[in-house]
């Protein structure tokens, strides 16, 4: 059977712990799922109208998470890590169930998704893959915030810039290629914020299961985290993490090239809405195996998948 088509987790993998914002007690499992369902999230704590589909257009909140509803109301937030974890490790196809309103945040990396979904392993069907593939060049852009996406021949590039005041974080910058490039750093990169938006962060109701455990936290040139950066470029490339989250929420992997200034989950948002907006502006196309090289899953995947 080929790497190039549609696979699921082999196993139930089971997942506890804080939602960063709720600061509640959450249990989450990845369940496999047969071709073609995509990826669905149940609120097992629920009865009834708990099924939610992480698609763009049910993102209902795009501040410091990404929520998804469902028309009943039904929530699930900040499931941008484990959309991305699942994206990067070539899960086409889950159930998700979670008995409570937000995905844990673990280390607030995706680095305890990936590890468990490598070492569970993937089942891989026989039916190829679905990509998206970009045709026109979309941009959104908010104030002095922009994102675009292109065509690209082959593969998905993103190249993202964060530019903050302070001292330490400053003027960010990465490029990677998300099939071919080595994503542990990426993997591994932490949310953060700024020790003097703590306060403000938490009279809006948010980061009640925040902590040093599970986010990186700035204090003027400090990060006051014991262990100090897990790489030189965290925190921009936490932010791509987010992004590629957040293309999930497209239903498939993509062929494009992304470019981003100040970004987050509201320009990643708007920006999908507005390319599936026009029928001109992007293909679904089937991918088998004389049409993708095998380059498309990169290279470190295939020996974890094996």
């Amino acid at each position: 059977m080929s790497i190039l088509n549609q696979k699921t987790v082999k196993n139930i993998i089971k997942f506890s712990g804080i939602g960063l914002h709720s600061g509640e007690e959450v249990n989450l499992s990845i369940k496999p799922a047969v071709p073609n369902t995509g990826i669905i999230f149940k609120r097992v704590d629920l009865s009834q109208k708990n099924l939610i589909y992480p698609s763009f257009e049910n993102v209902s909140n795009t501040s410091l998470n990404t929520t998804i509803s469902n028309e009943h109301g039904v929530q699930v937030s900040t499931i941008e890590h484990l959309m991305g974890a699942l994206f990067c490790s070539g899960v086409d196809n889950a159930l998700i169930e979670i008995d409570n309103v937000e995905v844990p945040i673990l280390d607030g990396s995706a680095k305890n998704f990936i590890e468990k979904i490598f070492l569970t392993g993937l089942e891989v069907s026989s039916t190829p893959i679905k990509i998206i593939k970009i045709n026109k060049k979309v941009e959104f852009s908010d104030r002095d915030r922009s994102i675009s996406i292109e065509p690209s021949k082959l593969s998905l590039d993103i190249d993202y810039e964060l530019k903050y005041d302070n001292q330490l974080i400053g003027n960010q910058k990465n490029k990677i290629n998300v099939y071919e490039d080595d994503l542990n750093d990426i993997f591994n990169s932490r949310t953060f914020c700024l020790y003097e938006d703590i306060e403000r962060i938490k009279k809006n109701g948010l980061a009640k299961g925040g902590s040093l455990d599970n986010a990186i936290v700035v204090k003027g040139a400090k990060v006051l985290n014991d262990q100090g950066l897990r790489n030189d470029k965290e925190f921009v490339n936490h932010k791509i993490l987010d992004c590629i989250g957040d293309l999930y929420t497209s239903g498939h992997r993509l062929i494009a090239k992304i470019k981003c200034f100040q970004g987050g989950h509201y320009l990643s948002n708007k920006l999908l809405r507005k390319v599936f907006d026009n029928n001109d502006n992007f293909s679904i196309i089937e991918i088998k195996e004389k049409t993708l090289p095998h380059t498309y899953i990169k290279k470190n995947q295939l020996k974890s998948i094996a």
